[in-house]
């Protein structure tokens, strides 16, 4: 499992950050501290080193990365999504903003 605060190039991602799944890379982000935690094989255990590091539950989103995708890099699904007190009753990101947000930091975070 990597925290990325800091940019790091997409290849180097998939080169040593991939240990699950041969085409999707499990992350969370946090969106109010602006970090990401990846390479895991559930969502969930990403979420628990975030929290464990100072993160809020409330900021914590969880996504799939299909790096090696030139499309659709970005899946706004995962169970820790889940969250009716926060208006989002599916797995999947409802809420545009917070799409935005993660987008933002990824591609901040994650160069090609």
């Amino acid at each position: 499992m990597k925290i990325i605060d800091s940019p790091i190039k997409r290849l180097e991602i998939i080169k040593n950050y991939n240990h699950f799944f041969t085409r999707v890379i499990k992350a969370v982000v946090d969106i109010e501290r602006e970090v990401i935690a990846l390479d895991a094989e559930l969502h969930s255990d990403l979420e628990a080193i975030l929290l464990d590091k100072g993160s809020k539950q409330k900021n914590l989103w969880g996504v799939n990365l299909y790096l090696n995708d030139e499309k659709n890099r970005i899946e706004y699904t995962a169970l820790i999504n889940i969250r009716p007190s926060l208006k989002n009753p599916s797995m999947e990101i409802l809420d545009e903003r917070i799409r935005k947000k993660i987008q933002k930091i990824i591609e901040r975070l994650i160069l090609d």
